[in-house]
């Protein structure tokens, strides 16, 4: 079938081009990447991911880290994964 169907949407700029690169290492177009999106939402009857506010506990543990309260910090992944084995 031929892809005649034009669809325009407005975005980020930033994102677009995050996004851009993110496809262009996946060697996959915008486009494809679109009708990819396209068609799972109509393979799965909706939105392929859920979608959802978050609740309390999680906003608040994001304020909190935006905030920097209650982070633990380590100077490098090998601390990180000699922490987690003691």
């Amino acid at each position: 079938m031929a892809k005649t169907a034009v669809i325009q949407a407005r975005v980020d700029p930033a994102i677009k081009q995050h996004a851009q690169m993110i496809l262009q290492e996946l060697n996959i177009s915008m486009s494809e990447a679109i009708s990819i999106y396209l068609s799972q939402i109509t393979l799965h009857n909706g939105i392929p991911f859920e979608v959802k506010l978050p609740n309390k506990i999680t906003v608040k543990t994001l304020k909190d880290v935006e905030r920097g309260k209650g982070v633990h910090a380590v100077s490098s992944v090998d601390d990180l994964f000699q922490e987690l084995d003691s």
